[in-house]
């Protein structure tokens, strides 16, 4: 149920920026799929065994956060630099969780082939974003 209803805002959203600039970072397709992901990494963590509550199950959802709240956080700073520095360090927490996802698998706490997809989508849009970001004339 509330997959249907991030995937509907998030149709929503691709078709508000076709015709308007974003008004605030929720409008942004990039934080939409990265919100989205950490929702997913939720659920996953939740089959995790209790001994990981403090270990790996904090780090994983910590540095899953940190993706769209870095992304938030730069949406509202004035200056291209200072953008591209904090979805850089969206970046970073992005590959945290690859390795956390690699581990979890790893260590047989559950699949994770859908949350890996959903991270590279994640991944490809904010590259593309901050690339838009430095080579825009504004």
């Amino acid at each position: 149920m509330k997959d249907k209803k991030a995937e509907s805002r998030i149709q929503e959203s691709e078709s508000r920026m076709k015709r308007q600039p974003s008004k605030n970072f929720k409008d942004l397709i990039v934080w939409q799929k990265a919100h989205f992901f950490v929702l997913a990494v939720y659920r996953y963590s939740e089959l995790f065994p209790k001994i990981e509550i403090y270990g790996l199950i904090a780090q994983l959802r910590r540095a899953a956060i940190s993706i769209p709240a870095n992304i938030a956080e730069g949406f509202k700073k004035k200056t291209r630099p200072e953008k591209a520095r904090y979805f850089n360090i969206a970046q970073g927490s992005l590959e945290e969780c690859r390795y956390y996802l690699i581990l979890a698998q790893d260590l047989n706490y559950g699949e994770a082939s859908q949350l890996m997809i959903q991270l590279e989508e994640v991944s490809k849009l904010l590259e593309a974003y901050i690339s838009s970001i430095l080579n825009s004339d504004s």
